[in-house]
């Protein structure tokens, strides 16, 4: 494993012209469908991050799904290493829901990293109602390192797969 930053086809480095640093499925679609907005790397590592839950993702009466909740601190923990030029990905994440969260209402995010290891930073992440600073949530992400092989190796193990699941010739449809 490098310590060089890492930057490659399959994964956008840098916040685009939105600010905002964005996966390859909103990368096609123009903007976060989470809502995150402008981000930026803070000197001290941290990664901050305005954001509203909108209607979309609502799950009870005017709060956001837990599950928005889940991958709105998996894409702000990751952005940690993402925008400090290295390529990770989740290996385990703990969310603490400790309020509802409302939809379309500012909030803000701020993930740093606790501590590293060899391989693995483990990143801490809270949400925020913005108006107040009341925490909504907590989330702690362990992010794997991986080298610029990573995708392509995944790649190459679907297809292997995909050759495994593949109908015999030899064994007969009909029942």
């Amino acid at each position: 494993m490098t310590d060089q930053p890492w930057a490659g086809a399959d994964f956008i480095r840098a916040p685009t012209a939105s600010g905002i640093a964005l996966c390859r499925s909103c990368e096609r679609r123009g903007a976060c469908q989470l809502g995150l907005g402008r981000e930026k790397l803070i000197p001290d590592g941290s990664v901050e991050t305005t954001l509203v839950c909108s209607s979309a993702h609502e799950g009870g009466p005017g709060v956001a799904h837990g599950g928005w909740t889940a991958a709105m601190f998996d894409e702000v923990t990751g952005h940690v290493p993402l925008l400090s030029g290295r390529l990770a990905v989740t290996g385990s994440m703990t969310v603490s829901y400790l309020k509802p969260v409302p939809i379309d209402r500012p909030l803000t995010a701020r993930a740093w990293v606790d501590r590293k290891e060899e391989r693995r930073w483990f990143v801490i992440g809270e949400l925020r109602l913005a108006s107040t600073g009341a925490l909504l949530g907590r989330a702690e992400a362990t992010m794997v390192l991986r080298d610029p092989g990573h995708f392509e190796r995944h790649r190459q193990w679907l297809a292997e797969q995909d050759g495994l699941s593949a109908p015999s010739t030899t064994e007969g449809t009909s029942r």
